[in-house]
Parts: C-alpha cells; sequence; structure tokens
C-alpha cells in the first residue's frame, strides 16, 4: 500500500485517525492524574508522553486542544500546579482505557472504573494506587502547536514512586519486568517485551 497526500486526504476520518494515530508505533500508556482547586480528581489515559531531559528532569505531553471540549486534565494541572503520571498494566489496562470516556466533571473516573487515589503529603495531585510506576510533576509550561492547536505540556518531576523497582542492565527501568503496556492507535494494548540492550555506539 502507498499512499500520498490526496490519498490520505481522501480516507473517511475513522480510516484517517486510526492510520495516523498508528503509524508511529507503540507508544507508553499513562494515566494522568489532577485534581482541582476543591479537590475534586480526574484521570485520563495519555499515549503522548515523552522524555525532554533528565537535568532537570522534564517530561513532555501532547493535549488536544481545548476548543468547544471540556479538557478537565488541562483545566486541573494549570490551575493545580500539579499532576501525576502512572503506567498502566496488563490486569487493570481496561479501566485505564475506560478514562476515556467523556464523564461530566463531577463524575472523578477513579470512582467510575473503581481505581484508587494515592496521594504524597504536600502534593495535592492524585497517583493510582495500582500502578507500580508513577511520578508526580510540576507544571513549568505549555506551548502552543499552532498547526494544529494541540498544546504540549511541559513538566518537572519532582516525585517518584515505584512499589518494586527493575533495573534493565544498562541501569534503566525494565518496563518488561514491571509489566508496563503501551498503546497504538485509540483501542490497542500492547505488552512490552526488551529483547537485547546494546553498549553505547561508538563511531
Amino acid at each position: 500500500m502507498q499512499l500520498n497526500a490526496q490519498a490520505l486526504a481522501n480516507l473517511s476520518k475513522p480510516e484517517q485517525i486510526q492510520l495516523i494515530n498508528s503509524i508511529t508505533g507503540i507508544k507508553p500508556a499513562n494515566l494522568v492524574g489532577t485534581a482541582d482547586v476543591k479537590g475534586g480528581t480526574n484521570l485520563a489515559v495519555f499515549s503522548s508522553v515523552f522524555h525532554m531531559g533528565s537535568s532537570p528532569p522534564l517530561i513532555g505531553m501532547v493535549l488536544r486542544s481545548k476548543g468547544d471540549v471540556a479538557r478537565h486534565s488541562y483545566d486541573n494541572l494549570v490551575s493545580n500546579g500539579c499532576y501525576t503520571l502512572n503506567h498502566v498494566h496488563p490486569d487493570w489496562a481496561d479501566k485505564a482505557h475506560q478514562t476515556s470516556a467523556k464523564y461530566p466533571l463531577e463524575v472523578s473516573e477513579f470512582a467510575a472504573t473503581g481505581l484508587t487515589p494515592a496521594y504524597i503529603d504536600g502534593f495535592s495531585a492524585p497517583f493510582v494506587a495500582e500502578s507500580q510506576v508513577k511520578y508526580g510533576l510540576r507544571f513549568v509550561d505549555e506551548m502552543p502547536v499552532k498547526h494544529n492547536g494541540t498544546v504540549i505540556i511541559i513538566g518537572q518531576i519532582e516525585h517518584v514512586w515505584i512499589e518494586q523497582p527493575h533495573y534493565a542492565p544498562d541501569g534503566g527501568l525494565d518496563l518488561t519486568a514491571l509489566n508496563s503496556v503501551g498503546i497504538s492507535g485509540l483501542n490497542n494494548y500492547y505488552r512490552l517485551e526488551r529483547f537485547a540492550t546494546f553498549s553505547e555506539a561508538q563511531a
């Protein structure tokens, strides 16, 4: 199959969404935990989280534009100044996926899905107790993407919470042993398998 720009434009909207969302490959599945200034909680699954730097520890995340649709995660993390990212695992991936439903503001996805909020003293955003790898971030900046109206959220890690660390030979987290999962497209979840750890490449 080969598609040029015109052929892509001629695809139906569902076909285009599924193709372009999956063509970049498997992306990390994360639940974004936020709270509003009154303490109401929100939980939403995202596959657009990426590393931006280790010192300081910055993480980026792409959010769709607000427009006429409520974006509770965006509103909460900007107004409250903090949020959490929580790895998803196979035994409750269905609950994580359910957070993508459009619940009204007054309904917490924690309660709707049966997932459990957990907290660290002095940090108001909720973590997901069931997640083996979770971390809390302070909102640093946002970068609007003019071409499609999305926003890149930049956060700095303040808390790392790993239940039972497992490390790869190079010292990074072993995501296979931790049983973290990835997402491709909108609805497909994948187990992650580390098949090699190479030494640093030299010219």
